[in-house]
């Protein structure tokens, strides 16, 4: 299989998904920290409708196993692996309720033959949603609650042997170590040089990084970043310039808009908003290819 990811916005040609599992459907919201907004009832019509958007997007999706393995989360393939040009690291997911997730990843790479390329061990965490290709050589890496300092320095030693340069960035306290906040919640790159940027939380040392890099950034307003739990900047890109996001959040889509940034948008208040994940959240991207 064709199989290598670099990039945030290069063309995305084929991407693993899963659908909300008999375990998210019937979850305690308590328990795996959902908000009001969720609603068992409509998370497999919202994901539909998203998975629809991939497609019409020129993506080719492959379904992951339906069976969540007791993980209400797992429909969020993001974070249990990264995929790199020589193939699949392993995560070791922070948030404890997912413990073991990356061996449902570990199957799914095996069945479609990419290789494993390493993976995270021992007392390290960490969560593919902590990480940003801002170029084909240049990882951004958030230390925070879900990826320890552990987690970062393995994946920076499994890097350095692909001939990729990662640089750790630490994340804020903001809500806590119990809500989700991933590196990638406060930016979305979504063309190749600029992005969506929650510039109220983003580390300094990594705004400058990416102004030096000739990044445009984009304000997120912060009033929907905050309404929306994080996911208003929470933005897939599918190609250079064109990308799909939640509706309901008229203010970032107009930001992107008025940027030149074409925005396609279904409705995830019941999955993403509920579950802490927006639209990259649902996606493993397996190829992104010019």
């Amino acid at each position: 299989m064709i199989f290598g990811v670099s990039s945030m916005t290069a063309p995305l040609r084929q991407v693993a998904v899963r659908r909300p599992g008999p375990s998210m459907v019937n979850a305690d919201p308590s328990v795996w920290h959902y908000g009001p907004p969720f609603d068992r009832t409509r998370v497999s019509a919202q994901h539909d409708n998203f998975t629809s958007c991939l497609a019409d997007a020129g993506c080719d999706v492959i379904w992951m196993d339906n069976d969540d393995q007791g993980i209400a989360d797992a429909v969020f393939t993001y974070d249990a692996s990264l995929v790199t040009p020589r193939g699949a690291i392993l995560m070791s997911p922070g948030k404890a309720l997912r413990n073991g997730e990356q061996d449902t990843h570990r199957a799914f790479f095996d069945s479609i033959g990419i290789p494993i390329g390493g993976e995270i061990t021992g007392d390290a965490r960490a969560e593919a949603g902590d990480t940003l290709w801002l170029d084909d050589t240049l990882l951004a890496i958030g230390r925070g609650f879900r990826t320890n300092a552990a987690g970062v320095s393995q994946i920076t030693d499994l890097l350095k042997g692909m001939g990729v340069t990662a640089q750790a960035f630490d994340l804020p306290y903001y809500q806590g170590q119990d809500a989700c906040l991933h590196l990638m919640s406060l930016v979305s790159i979504v063309d190749t040089r600029t992005a969506l940027v929650c510039l109220d939380l983003v580390p300094v040392a990594l705004r400058q990084l990416m102004l030096d890099l000739g990044y445009r950034l984009i304000a997120a307003p912060f009033d929907e970043f905050q309404s929306t739990g994080t996911l208003s900047t929470n933005v897939l890109a599918t190609a250079p310039g064109r990308c799909i996001m939640l509706d309901g959040i008229p203010k970032t889509r107009a930001a992107l808009e008025n940027a030149g940034i074409e925005v396609t948008v279904f409705e995830g208040d019941a999955l993403c908003i509920g579950c802490e994940g927006g639209p990259t959240c649902l996606t493993r991207p397996l190829l992104r290819k010019a």
